[in-house]
């Protein structure tokens, strides 16, 4: 398969066909990996797409290949980008690399004076974020936001980010700042 047979665009209204697929995909990516991860509902993906803060890649024959969201905190001060997810039969190929620009791209073309962050255990993600711009910080660097926090309730780490008081757990924080000049180059 060759990645430029891949179409990844933001997700349109008949991408929700798909949600099922891509929660199932996130659930059993996080257990082959042993790591955390919030779980997401059919229906919030749904929601995602409907509202144009989703992208989605798929083969031209309709077979989804991946996908990545965005989500905005405090009025739009911050902006997460989320569930970055890509099929097996797909990984190691630069699908990640593509969905992580385009939705970084969809986020600052909606938020452009929105800070960006990520959080991840991923060594791929972190990379992918690193190239963009993004820098490690301490979580009180990203949002502050109590919606947030409780989106990880159901990640199997969620005890040690509670007992340290949502100030640090395994998650790595990254963030785009557009202030800063280092940003001008992404």
């Amino acid at each position: 398969m060759e990645t430029s047979e891949v179409i990844v665009r933001v997700a349109l209204p008949a991408d929700t066909i798909y949600a099922s697929e891509i929660v199932n995909e996130m659930e059993a990516s996080a257990r082959v990996r042993g790591t955390g991860i919030a779980r997401r509902s059919p229906e919030s993906i749904i929601q995602k797409i409907l509202q144009g803060k989703a992208v989605i890649a798929i083969l031209p024959d309709g077979t989804w290949v991946g996908f990545s969201y965005l989500e905005t905190w405090q009025q739009g001060e911050f902006v997460s980008n989320s569930g970055l997810i890509v099929a097996p039969a797909f990984r190691n190929q630069g699908v990640a690399s593509a969905i992580k620009r385009t939705v970084f791209d969809l986020s600052r073309h909606l938020y452009p004076d929105a800070k960006i962050f990520s959080i991840t255990t991923g060594g791929a993600v972190m990379k992918l974020n690193n190239q963009l711009g993004f820098m490690p910080v301490a979580y009180h660097d990203i949002t502050t936001d109590t919606a947030f926090w409780k989106g990880c309730e159901s990640c199997i780490n969620y005890p040690i980010l509670c007992s340290k008081g949502c100030h640090n757990c395994l998650c790595t924080a990254m963030l785009f700042d557009p202030t800063m000049p280092e940003a001008q180059h992404a």
